[in-house]
C-alpha cells in the first residue's frame, strides 16, 4: 500500500481486553496512520496498569494524521467515558460510551475521513442492561450504514467461511434457508470478494444443510428444492459456486487448495473448522457494508483484562486485513 490512508480502531468493553490489545498494538510501527476512538484517560489509566510505555497523541476532526502510527506511540480520538472503568467489571453507565466509538468510527467511513475500522470485542449483555437494544457491532453497523443485508465471513490463512444464517438456534435454521436469502448472500459474498478482496472469479465452496448434503433426499430436502437450484441460477448470472457438498468432506485440502471461501449453511457446520484452524490468528469481516470494518475472532475476556496474559494476534489480523481491503478498492 503506497498512499497513506487513515485507520479507525475502537477498543470495545471498556472492562474488557479491547484497551489493553490497543496499546499491544501501538508497541509495533503501522504502515498506516491507526486511530484509536477512545477514551485516553482508560488508555492511560490500562497502560500504567500494564507497564506499558506509550505515547498517546490527541487526534480528532480538523486534525487527523498524516503519518503512520511509529513504534510506542498511539493516536487517540478522545471520546469520554461515562463512568470509571474497573478491568474485568462491567458498567452499564459506558453502555453509550462503547456506541459513540462505533458511530464515531462508522460515520468517519462514510465520510471518508477513514478507509476502514477495525473493531475489538463488545459486551452486548450490559449494552442492553443498560436499557439500549443491542444486537452487535454487524446490526448496529447495517443500522447506521442504511444496509439491508450483510455477511459474517471469517477468515484465517488459507480458509475463509460466510454463513448463510448466524446466531440463530438450530431448530430454526432451516427454515431461514430460503431461496431469496441463499441468493442475497451468495451475491454479496461474490461481489465483495471481486471488490474488497480483489479475487477476478471467485471460486466459492457451497455446503449442504443436511448430512451426506440429504443424500439424494434422503435425509433431507432442502438440497433440492432450494440450494440446488438457486445456485443454478447464479451459476447462470456468472458466479462460480460449487456445490451443494457435503461439509463433513468439503473441509479437506484437495477441495480447499482450489476455492476463495466456502458458503456454510449455519454457524456451527463452517465455525468449528475455521477455529480449529486458525484460533488467535483469524478476522471477522462484515460484507455486504459499504464501509471496510474488520473484527477480532474472540471475545471480551474480562477475567484477563489489565492482567497482560492477552494475545494481539487476531487484532493483529484483523488490522492487516483492513490495510489489505482497502489496497483492493483503489
Amino acid at each position: 500500500m503506497s498512499l497513506t490512508q487513515l485507520f479507525a480502531l475502537t477498543p470495545g468493553e471498556p472492562a474488557g481486553i479491547g484497551p489493553d490489545l490497543c496499546l499491544l498494538l501501538a508497541r509495533q510501527a503501522q504502515p498506516q496512520p491507526l486511530v484509536a476512538i477512545a477514551s485516553r484517560e482508560l488508555l492511560a489509566e490500562r497502560a500504567a496498569q500494564l507497564g506499558i510505555a506509550i505515547e498517546l497523541i490527541s487526534v480528532g476532526p480538523g486534525a487527523w494524521p498524516d503519518t503512520p502510527s511509529a513504534a510506542g506511540r498511539l493516536y487517540v480520538w478522545d471520546t469520554p467515558l461515562g463512568a470509571p472503568v474497573v478491568p474485568g467489571h462491567l458498567n452499564p453507565s459506558n453502555a453509550a460510551y462503547v456506541l459513540e466509538t462505533l458511530e464515531r468510527a462508522g460515520r468517519g467511513c462514510l465520510a471518508g475521513h477513514f478507509a476502514g475500522m477495525i473493531t475489538a470485542p463488545v459486551h452486548k449483555g450490559v449494552i442492553n442492561q443498560a436499557g439500549i437494544p443491542f444486537s452487535g457491532h454487524t446490526e448496529f453497523l447495517a443500522e447506521l450504514t442504511h444496509t439491508e443485508q450483510v455477511v459474517m465471513m471469517l477468515a484465517t490463512r488459507g480458509l475463509r467461511v460466510a454463513l448463510v444464517t448466524t446466531h440463530l438456534p438450530l431448530k430454526d435454521v432451516a427454515a431461514t434457508i430460503t431461496a431469496e436469502r441463499l441468493a442475497r448472500v451468495a451475491r454479496i459474498l461474490d461481489h465483495d470478494l471481486r471488490s474488497k478482496f480483489g479475487i477476478p472469479r471467485p471460486r466459492v465452496l457451497v455446503c449442504g444443510l443436511n448430512p451426506h448434503a440429504g443424500e439424494g433426499g434422503h435425509l433431507g430436502r432442502e438440497e433440492i428444492e432450494v440450494i440446488e437450484p438457486t445456485l443454478e441460477q447464479l451459476r447462470g448470472e456468472g458466479l462460480d459456486l460449487i456445490g451443494p457438498l457435503p461439509a463433513d468432506t468439503l473441509f479437506t485440502p484437495k477441495h480447499l487448495e482450489r476455492c476463495d471461501a466456502v458458503l456454510a449453511m449455519y454457524h456451527d457446520q463452517g465455525l468449528p473448522v475455521l477455529k480449529f484452524k486458525g484460533f488467535g490468528a483469524a478476522v471477522n469481516v462484515t460484507l455486504g457494508l459499504p464501509i471496510i470494518r474488520t473484527s477480532v475472532d474472540h471475545g471480551t475476556a474480562l477475567d484477563l483484562a489489565g492482567s497482560g496474559q492477552i494475545d494481539s494476534g487476531s487484532l493483529q489480523v484483523a488490522l492487516e486485513t483492513a490495510y489489505q481491503m482497502a489496497a483492493s478498492r483503489r
